[in-house]
C-alpha cells in the first residue's frame, strides 16, 4: 500500500510563511501530477496549486505570487512555499496525487485521486 503523509501546518502570523511537505511512502514507481488542495470551514475544497511531474504548475488567483508549488521526484515528496499568509488562508490543507503507480504484492496497482490526512494551518491576524 501507499500513504501520503503531510507535515508543516500550524499557527502563523499574517505575514508569516510555512513550508507544507507532503511525502508519498511505499514501492512507488510513478507519480503523476501532485496538487495541494484546501478547506476552509463551511465552504468547499479548493485547488491551491498542482505541479506536473514535468513541472508545469497551476496556481488558484488567490495565492498567485505568494504560494510555490515545487517536488522531489527521488523522494517522492511535493512541497507548499507559502509566504505573505492572510488569515482568509487558513484551513485545511490536503495533498492529493492524481494518480500514483506502485508494487505490491509483486503487482503493479495504482491508485487514482488519491489523499492525504490534511494538515490545518490556521494564521492570525
Amino acid at each position: 500500500q501507499v500513504q501520503l503523509v503531510e507535515s508543516g501546518g500550524g499557527l502563523v502570523q499574517a505575514g508569516g510563511s510555512l513550508r507544507l511537505s507532503c511525502a508519498a511512502s511505499g514501492s512507488i514507481v510513478s507519480i503523476n501530477t501532485m496538487g495541494w488542495y484546501r478547506q476552509a470551514p463551511g465552504k468547499q475544497r479548493e485547488l491551491v496549486a498542482a505541479i506536473t511531474s514535468v513541472g508545469n504548475t497551476n496556481y488558484a488567483d488567490s495565492v498567485k505570487g505568494r504560494f510555490t508549488i515545487f517536488r522531489d521526484n527521488a523522494k517522492n515528496t511535493v512541497y507548499l512555499q507559502m509566504n505573505s499568509l492572510k488569515p482568509e488562508d487558513t484551513a485545511v490543507y490536503y495533498c492529493n496525487v492524481e494518480r500514483i503507480l506502485y508494487i505490491s504484492g509483486g503487482v503493479y496497482r495504482s491508485e487514482y485521486d488519491y489523499w492525504g490526512q490534511g494538515t490545518q494551518v490556521t494564521v492570525s491576524s
